[in-house]
């Protein structure tokens, strides 16, 4: 039984970490800057980031390696450094995980990249597994207990990430989709879509992050929960929605917003609890002391998020945290 299933199978609830990004902009990563790359130039800031959220209360933490596919690297010529940065990324998140005072899982986070899949787009299934592999193997060689995908909007992104894992590593899966196209992801896939397809995959824990703010992913869990009152659902909602306050992109989800969400979307059926952009570790204080405090009052909820109609989108640019 792995690290995580063993958590999962003595809590109620795990709680996960918050944004990346956002703590390393506050310590000066410049924006279109990769982050990546302060693995091996700022391993110390990176390392703060992790320490910060397991003394808030994180049980997972993701690694800073996102944007780690050599498609995503490529845009600051770091393509053939892929397999270099992954493996340190592991190894910063690792080494805070160990010498933390209670078990923690240490989540290899492998984001989209970028590119569009065949037909619609360019991108080869074939290069996509690659690609996923490559990165999946440098966090494995650095000691990620399992692989995280997340932020997906196409199901086949997420199968050739998945297949890539398996290639690289035995280690469970846990893979999440955005839902931010009028309750679809960009690429029209619903909740309970969603969950229906990737549940074939034979993963870990599956659910919803990013998007618009809590709303968002209460609605998600509620769709998915309806489908199946058993399976670990993951919630990682942005701290509210991004606005440019004084040049400044200021995300409105207070500690307190977020804690709300957090009891709610536990008590829709999430078993994983985290948080994406916008939030620190004064957000994960505050959702683990709500959850702490309020009693689990699970809320099988109809939803119509799985109804609603299929706008498909342009794929955006998007960078955990």
């Amino acid at each position: 039984m792995s690290k995580l299933e063993q958590l999962l199978a003595t809590h109620d609830y795990l709680i996960a970490d918050g944004g990346m990004g956002t703590m390393l902009m506050a310590a000066g990563l410049e924006q279109g800057d990769p982050p990546e790359m302060w693995n091996v130039l700022h391993p110390e800031r990176i390392r703060t980031v992790h320490r910060g959220y397991i003394e808030a209360g994180a049980q997972i933490i993701l690694t800073n390696s996102f944007g780690g596919t050599s498609f995503r690297l490529k845009l600051h010529k770091l393509q053939d450094r892929a397999f270099e940065l992954n493996k340190a990324a592991a190894e910063l998140a690792r080494a805070e995980a160990d010498a933390a005072t209670s078990p923690v899982v240490v989540g290899g986070s492998i984001g989209p990249t970028g590119e569009i899949m065949e037909p619609v787009g360019a991108m080869r299934y074939e290069d996509a597994v690659v690609a996923f592999a490559e990165q999946a193997a440098g966090l494995a060689a650095g000691g990620t207990d399992i692989f995280w995908i997340e932020t997906m909007s196409d199901v086949n992104e997420v199968r050739a990430a998945v297949q890539g894992c398996r290639e690289a590593a035995d280690l469970p899966i846990v893979a999440t989709m955005t839902f931010d196209t009028n309750g679809r992801t960009m690429m029209g896939v619903t909740p309970v879509q969603a969950f229906t397809e990737l549940k074939a995959m034979n993963l870990a824990a599956l659910g919803g992050n990013c998007g618009n703010g809590p709303e968002e992913i209460e609605a998600v869990i509620q769709a998915m929960y309806a489908t199946n009152q058993t399976y670990p659902f993951v919630a990682k909602s942005n701290a509210g929605i991004p606005e440019y306050v004084n040049g400044h992109l200021h995300y409105n989800g207070t500690p307190e917003v977020m804690a709300d969400y957090a009891v709610k979307v536990r008590n829709y059926g999430a078993r994983i609890i985290g948080a994406c952009c916008g939030s620190t570790p004064t957000h994960i204080v505050a959702m683990r002391d709500a959850l702490a405090n309020a009693p689990i009052e699970r809320q099988l909820v109809e939803t119509a998020v799985a109804a609603t109609p299929n706008r498909p989108q342009r794929r955006r640019s998007r960078r955990r945290g």
